[in-house]
């Protein structure tokens, strides 16, 4: 790309942010071609972008070819590839964001950590496999491995009465555990709980618990209670600790339990690791070295 071109881009880079941060979606809309308008404006892109992931905080030249520049863009909430390519007037007609991959970081195909799973009685994997008709986190990097888990009852409900109050949900206030020996690396615990139905979208994971084990994978337990993680940042802990109370806070609609590996301590810019957990029971039969799937109904060996 000849310097221009990368000057014009930028140029046109540096607008966009400042209109985006400043909320100017109709003065935004004019940077870019009549084709690319369009498609924003039906996408209400912006607005919805704004809503999901912040205001822009940091960006970083990646690379710049022909004419195509490629950004490491800081949201408050997430870290974005942001590709932009220009037309020859110097108008904007691409823009792609996709999760930014940290390539630094070690390749894991699975955890070598023995795992126990970190709750006790049987649970019930709502969302957890390889394909998107088992697991909608699949296309998120960081979470492509993760597993969603509720506890269900002889109907396959997961709530008593008429579900409108997280109490009435089983998993609402169950004991959380470590599910191996490991350090605590990170902890949130200020975000209200949601009440069911109603999401929030800008603290995705809402309180949490990240884990560190000798082997460097990174252990999220999400969507915990408010105020109830009973462990500190830096503290070792042993398998079966309880770290906190299962909740309803971050994007979660119903009580329930995220869990998901990772290969680094970053939520936005890892890639997941599928977790195999030790000797465990799945409907009903006991298993070795096994990754549930959505359906299975899980439990710890006695």
């Amino acid at each position: 790309m000849q310097p221009s071109q990368t000057k014009s881009i930028e140029s046109s880079a540096q607008e966009l942010e400042r209109l985006y941060n400043a909320r100017s979606f109709d003065s935004l809309a004019g940077l870019f071609t009549p084709d690319m308008q369009r498609l924003l404006e039906r996408q209400r892109f912006f607005p919805t972008l704004m809503e999901q992931a912040g205001r822009i905080t940091t960006r970083a030249l990646i690379s710049a070819e022909k004419n195509l520049v490629v950004y490491r863009t800081g949201f408050e909430e997430g870290v974005f590839s942001m590709r932009i390519s220009v037309d020859g007037g110097g108008r904007i007609d691409g823009l792609l964001l996709t999760p930014f991959i940290d390539e630094s970081l070690p390749a894991m195909s699975r955890n070598s950590t023995p795992m126990q799973l970190p709750f006790h009685g049987e649970w019930t994997v709502f969302w957890g496999g390889e394909t998107r008709g088992q697991n909608h986190h699949v296309d998120v990097p960081a979470q492509k491995h993760a597993f969603d888990l509720v506890i269900t009852d002889a109907g396959g409900r997961t709530y008593r009465n008429n579900g409108e109050v997280n109490e009435d949900y089983y998993a609402f206030g169950q004991n959380i555990l470590a599910p191996c020996d490991a350090m605590v690396a990170a902890v949130s615990d200020s975000v209200p709980d949601n009440r069911p139905g109603v999401m929030n979208p800008k603290r995705v994971p809402g309180n949490y618990v990240l884990l560190r084990t000798a082997a460097r994978e990174y252990i999220l337990l999400a969507h915990l209670k408010q105020s109830s993680i009973r462990v500190k940042e830096g503290e070792n802990v042993k398998q079966g600790t309880l770290i906190g109370i299962c909740g309803n806070s971050g994007n979660s609609s119903e009580p329930h339990l995220h869990f998901h590996i990772q290969n680094g301590d970053n939520l936005h810019t890892s890639t997941g690791v599928k977790c195999y957990f030790d000797k465990i029971v799945v409907n009903g039969i006991q298993k070795s070295d096994y990754s549930p799937v959505k359906g299975d109904k899980v439990h710890n060996l006695p």
